[in-house]
Order: C-alpha cells, then sequence, then structure tokens
C-alpha cells in the first residue's frame, strides 16, 4: 500500500471519527454566536453577527495571515467567504478591545480581498471559490460562484470602506450586484420563483437552496444598497426577502427548528443558531411580520426537553440516512478527481458540438 493510500486512509478515518463524535457527544442546544444590534445604520462598522470564541479548527492560516480552508476532499484551499468571515470577526474584536492588531488582520483581508477579485466579462465583479466541490450528488467545478461568498465580501468591503474611504473598494462594490441578477444557467446565483427569488450559496443544488448562505447574501445586499444608495441593489434584496418568505416552510421543522438545504437533515446546533440570528437581523431590518413569527418560533430558549430529544433524534437519523443515501464514506479525492476529469470532458463535448 502507498503512503498516499495509507495517508487518504488516515485522514478520511480521522475526520469521520470527529464528525462522529462532534455529532454525537458533543451536541449541545447553545452556540457560541451572538447578534450585533449596533449593525445596519450606513457609518456603522459592527457587522450583524459576532463572537469571542468560535473554533476556527477548520482553517489554517497561511505565512501572511491569510486563513485557508481545511476539507477532507480538496485539501486546503482560499475560500474567498471565510477569508471574509475571518475579518469582520476581527474586525468585531477592535470595535470592542480597542486592539490594533485585531484591526490590522482586517485589512489584510480586505487586501487579499480586494486583489482576490474577478472582473467579469459581462461587468459582474466576483470572488469565485477556487477549488472543486462535491455536495451530495452535485459536482461543483472551479471556480464558481457563491451567493454566500458574494454577500460575506459584500459585507466586509462595505466596512472596510467606510474605515479607509478607499474609492477602489467603491468600484468593485459597485459591480458586485450584477452577480444577483443573472440565473445560475447564465453563470449568477439567481433562483427565479413566482414572487421573488432564491439567491443560491452552491449553485446546482436541490431547491431550496441553504438557509444561511442565502441569508448571507441578503444581508450583504442590504449593506451594499445602503452603501451605494442604489435603487436596484435594494430591489435585489426586497426580491430576495420575498423569495425567503415564500420558502420559509420549506425550511421549517415543525415551527420548532430549521432544515439543512433542500431538507437533506435537520441542522446541527450551530448552522440552526445562525439561521435564527440571520433571520432575526433580517426582521429588524425589515420589520416582516412573516420573519418575526418564524424566528421567534426557532428560538432554541423556547424548546421543551421533550422538543430537544426530538430534535438530536431527528438530527441523527437524517444526517446519517444523508451519508448513507450519497455514500460519502465511500468518498475521496480520487474519486472527486476523476468525476471533475468526466464532467470536464462531457462539457467539451458539449460545447463543441454547440459550435459545430
Amino acid at each position: 500500500m502507498s503512503d498516499h493510500l495509507e495517508t487518504s486512509i488516515s485522514e478520511t478515518l480521522r475526520f469521520a471519527l470527529t464528525a462522529l463524535r462532534t455529532e454525537i457527544w458533543d451536541f449541545e442546544f447553545r452556540y457560541p454566536l451572538d447578534m450585533d444590534s449596533e449593525a445596519g445604520p450606513p457609518e456603522s462598522l459592527h457587522y450583524y453577527l459576532y463572537s469571542e470564541n468560535l473554533s476556527w479548527d477548520v482553517m489554517v492560516s497561511d505565512s501572511s495571515g491569510i486563513p485557508r480552508v481545511r476539507h477532507r476532499l480538496y485539501g486546503e484551499a482560499y475560500a474567498p467567504g471565510y477569508i471574509a468571515w475571518w475579518g469582520l470577526v476581527h474586525l468585531g474584536h477592535f470595535l470592542r478591545h480597542g486592539d490594533e492588531a485585531s484591526r490590522e488582520v482586517f485589512l489584510k483581508q480586505v487586501d487579499w480581498l480586494e486583489s482576490f477579485a474577478t472582473v467579469r466579462e459581462d461587468g459582474a465583479v466576483i470572488w469565485p471559490n477556487p477549488f472543486h466541490l462535491l455536495e451530495g450528488a452535485t459536482l461543483i467545478c472551479a471556480p464558481w460562484p457563491s451567493a454566500h461568498t458574494q454577500g460575506q465580501v459584500i459585507s466586509a468591503l462595505v466596512r472596510a470602506h467606510r474605515l479607509t474611504k478607499r474609492p477602489g473598494l467603491l468600484e468593485l462594490l459597485r459591480g458586485s450586484s450584477r452577480v444577483f441578477e443573472l440565473t445560475v444557467e447564465d453563470g449568477g446565483v439567481r433562483i427565479p420563483l413566482t414572487r421573488g427569488a432564491l439567491y443560491t450559496e452552491k449553485p446546482g443544488t436541490p431547491v431550496p437552496v441553504i438557509l444561511d448562505g442565502f441569508q448571507t447574501a441578503l444581508l450583504g445586499l442590504y449593506d451594499l444598497a445602503t452603501e451605494t444608495k442604489d435603487s436596484r441593489v435594494n430591489e435585489l434584496f426586497r426580491e430576495g426577502v420575498d423569495g425567503l418568505k415564500l420558502m420559509l416552510p420549506q425550511w421549517n421543522y415543525r415551527g420548532k427548528w430549521s432544515w439543512y438545504g433542500a431538507r437533506a437533515y435537520l441542522c446541527p446546533p450551530g448552522y440552526h443558531k445562525l439561521n435564527y440570528l440571520q433571520m432575526m437581523t433580517l426582521e429588524r431590518l425589515t420589520a416582516d411580520e412573516t420573519l418575526a413569527h418564524c424566528a421567534q418560533s426557532w428560538s432554541m430558549e423556547r424548546l421543551s426537553w421533550a422538543d430537544r430529544a426530538e430534535i438530536y433524534t431527528a438530527f441523527l437519523f437524517t444526517k446519517n440516512a444523508h451519508r448513507i443515501k450519497h455514500r460519502t464514506w465511500k468518498q475521496n479525492r480520487r474519486m472527486v478527481k476523476e468525476m471533475i476529469l468526466r464532467t470536464l470532458h462531457e462539457r467539451s463535448e458539449r460545447e463543441e458540438r454547440e459550435c459545430a
């Protein structure tokens, strides 16, 4: 057996054991994430969510202080959305504690994001994810746009522009809404609905989309509309809120918890807390009664012991049913690489037929 294969098996086993321990033994109805009520006004540097002690186990910093995400299927990669979030958390540290080091960390992430921005031929300014991703049965080939990434980066750059007044940041921001106008088929993140639209974190995956990624995008659009005073951006935000309200029943588990994606499995506590706080924030920004009702029903403090037992059991059942359905224990880097090569070959053949 080669050293590479031994490493792959060892790494897969380590990830599997860590996941099981987290899901079974470390499952808690609390999560170190809070809502920041000072975020929202045009002059505010605060972001909507903040934490003093989040775990950053999935990230590792490079020599220049830019984090990379670690994943068992694609190794280490720069993920612009995570880099933006890393920066926003440190901006929060600076605003609360006044430490200059945290401010510098934030600005370093902004510098990286500014240099990584891609201006496409269709006029869209995007921060593409430079790695391939297997989400359920859907393979997403690099580079790919993401509503979550776009929203997180927009929120970081809006606050950086307020802090530094650098004109280059505002120029990038003005082109960053274009991807929300384009459908997934046209290289964007938009999924039109009978009323409003969804903005997808992972293009090509089933509807409804991943809720926290969608809501991150909505908060980014709100920031962008506030900063640029662009009526079209505000319209995109309102269309997204309409889409959120229309699809809420699809994410709602018995009026007490949230689903991950297209009811793939019940959200673990961290994802659910994020969904809840984001919806509370959107309700505060829009004064919408539908969002308020749903957010209040998702409060962990309202859960009885019977509710908690039900959610814990349902989470374990749905999560492992999802694993069995997609045979995730058999997924490895070699398999993903073969899928990528096959997908790219089929795409090339299709393009050749279309050009003929």
